[in-house]
């Protein structure tokens, strides 16, 4: 089974590893791919793992050998879905990849704006804690 992953780097860019998916079959990972090598990259995978990198109802009739697509995302509006299911293929995607992210960031954000952890952390690296003779604000 070959298995291709058109723009690896938006999900994986060094910190995670891939061997998983590589024990499933004949795996491709590319960082990214632009348009002029969709059809190249992907051309005999059985399953195409995106995350930016968009799949036309053009590319998907190319494609043969396709079954499923992945998206590594929340979204979907890069794959034209109604194309894939008058192939038979399978089209999914991670509906809740973010969301402990999401409130983490949330959470940042609330303390930036209540608290402004930013400014206070600028001020200690430019010395204003050490120049201060109580080492407060």
């Amino acid at each position: 089974m070959k298995i291709v992953v058109l723009d690896g780097y938006t999900l994986n860019p060094g910190d995670l590893n891939w061997e998983d998916l590589k024990a499933l079959g004949e795996t491709e990972i590319y960082d990214n791919t632009p348009p002029e090598l969709i059809m190249e990259r992907s051309y005999g995978a059985e399953i195409i793992f995106t995350n930016k990198t968009p799949l036309t109802a053009e590319t998907i009739a190319g494609l043969s050998a396709l079954k499923y697509i992945g998206v590594l995302a929340t979204g979907y509006n890069i794959v034209d879905v109604k194309a894939a299911v008058k192939s038979g293929i399978t089209v999914a995607n991670v509906p809740t990849y973010g969301t402990y992210s999401v409130a983490q960031m949330v959470f940042a954000l609330l303390l930036e704006l209540c608290i402004h952890v930013q400014e206070h952390n600028n001020a200690v690296k430019r010395g204003e804690w050490l120049k201060n003779k109580n080492f407060c604000f």
